[in-house]
């Protein structure tokens, strides 16, 4: 058995060395081996607690073959001298047993020659995670079985074999033995750290006198060191053409052609592929698709000269159209205000603004007096005219249920007309409004007829007609509820609205 596997080492040995993109590692490390045991015996799930793993080292070399360049992957399979087995320790009552202690060993030493598929990501220049795991064939090499007993009237045994027995009968170890295993670690260089597992997956051990099974475990860490560099594995390219250029750099992989063309033919030999060539038989230019330098827009400039080449224009402007500097739709020959953006009905010139006040003419209801934007281009109205209107429309009352003022609204009137004529810009909307008591539509009417009341006595005391007008809105803008007597007295009301436009 020896000599076979001196053999197998050799024969790998010469495999990896052959294999000219691999680098060989020397690893070593330790770990915990158990032994993992089903059987039919009574009592075993409290016997199982009496076996413990042994410490072990395991030592020998690996190979490190990429893939392909770029995937990441390598194929890393290795011989290693491993330790595996068991160890038990039991201590038995002496008041019914004449055994005080037993303490066993069941040491087998074995060459695994793992067959990983390994991933590597780069973590910086030289650091890689690494990540793989694959089945394994382990072969048996040599072992120790030994019992040491202690017995209750001070006597001592002690049993060692060091030639174990082969073969699948019982009491013997199995030659072969298969399973699986996996890694995890960071490669730094030449240096690598991993974490391993592995697990068989067949009986390597027959036992005598009961029926069961028998598989090893192994949990621990491996430093290794690589010597040689790596080689990325030499790929022939494909050149189906013959022309030189493989297949993966020839853009017509069918035609030959040449390598400024990137495989292509070139009739006119000017650097363009006839394929992108939009005159194939002419000498061009790169920048006009292989064509000579053209006139695109046909104003008789040809491109190189034309800075608008795209866009018929004049001599005079260097190919391009009249210009237009302020973007207005006008051009500059046409344009009275070229660099101001303007409209065509003031020539290119912007909207006039006579009152400057920064509202155009066009927008501006009031263009010859400065007012805001605000309040379309007609100056503010007096706070304190506003809330003495307000005041006023507040006292105007109606008789019940009529379109009749009562005599003391004159008299409040009276000061708004005063207010008007001392204002002659202002204009005034008189609003009139109902509870929600009674038809809409007599309200809609009675709040109509008493604005109109109200508009009709402003006129009488020569305030223009022009700069009045009357709705009636009835019970569509209450001011509250309207449920109680108060409320319903707040919403029979006129309102006065005033404005400069």
């Amino acid at each position: 058995m020896k000599k076979a596997l001196s053999a197998l080492v050799v024969f790998l040995s010469l495999f990896f060395n052959a294999t000219a993109q691999s680098r060989i590692s020397i690893v070593t490390g330790i770990h915990s081996a158990s032994v993992k045991e089903d059987n039919n015996l009574p009592g075993w799930d409290t016997l199982k607690n009496n076996y413990s793993s042994r410490t072990g080292f395991h030592i020998g070399f690996t190979a490190d073959i990429p893939l392909s360049t770029i995937s990441g992957f390598y194929f890393q399979p290795g011989v290693l001298f491993y330790n595996k087995g068991r160890k038990f320790f039991a201590t038995y009552d002496t008041a019914v047993n004449s055994v005080w202690t037993v303490n066993a060993s069941q040491f087998t030493n074995y060459i695994d020659i793992p067959l990983n598929l390994v991933f590597k990501k780069q973590l910086g220049k030289k650091n890689k995670f690494m990540i793989g795991a694959g089945p394994y064939v382990s072969f048996f090499y040599n072992g120790t079985e030994k019992t040491e007993t202690f017995y209750a009237d001070g006597k001592f045994k002690s049993e060692e074999n060091k030639d174990l027995p082969v073969g699948s009968g019982a009491g013997q170890y199995n030659t072969f033995n298969f399973g699986v295993n996996g890694l995890l670690g960071m490669e730094f260089g030449r240096i690598f750290l991993t974490a391993n597992y592995s697990r068989g997956l067949n009986n390597f051990f027959h036992a005598t006198s009961y029926e069961g099974t028998f598989k090893h475990q192994v949990i621990g860490a491996t430093l290794g060191v690589f010597f040689g560099a790596s080689r990325p594995p030499e790929v022939k390219l494909k050149d189906t053409d013959k022309d030189g250029i493989p297949d993966v750099q020839d853009d017509c992989p069918t035609i030959k052609g040449g390598t400024a063309t990137r495989g292509c033919p070139d009739k006119d030999a000017d650097g363009i592929a006839d394929k992108d060539d939009k005159c194939p038989n002419i000498t061009g230019l790169q920048k006009y698709n292989g064509c000579p330098v053209p006139d695109s827009d046909g104003d008789g400039l040809n491109d190189e000269i034309d800075k608008c080449p795209e866009v018929a224009g004049l001599n005079k402007y260097e190919g391009c159209p009249i210009p237009d500097t302020d973007k207005d739709g006008i051009n500059d020959e046409e344009d009275k205000c070229p660099e101001i953006f303007g409209i065509k009905k003031y020539d290119g010139c912007p909207t006039p603004d006579r009152d400057r006040d920064g509202v155009a003419d066009d927008s501006d209801k009031c263009p010859d007096t400065p007012g805001s934007a605000e309040n379309e281009g007609c100056p503010e109205i007096k706070k304190e005219i506003i809330q003495k209107v307000d005041l006023a429309a507040s006292k105007i009352q109606f008789q019940y249920n009529r379109a009749a003022l009562t005599p003391e609204s004159y008299t409040v009137l009276d000061d708004v007309i005063k207010l008007l004529k001392e204002n002659p810009e202002l204009n005034v909307l008189v609003e009139g409004h109902t509870s929600g008591e009674g038809a809409i539509s007599f309200n809609m009417k009675l709040s109509l007829e008493r604005a109109n009341i109200v508009k009709r006595y402003l006129e009488s005391k020569l305030v223009e007609s022009t700069r009045l007008k009357a709705e009636g809105f009835g019970s569509t803008r209450l001011l509250n509820s309207d449920k109680t007597p108060a409320e319903k007295a707040l919403n029979r009301r006129v309102e006065l609205k005033l404005s400069n436009q």
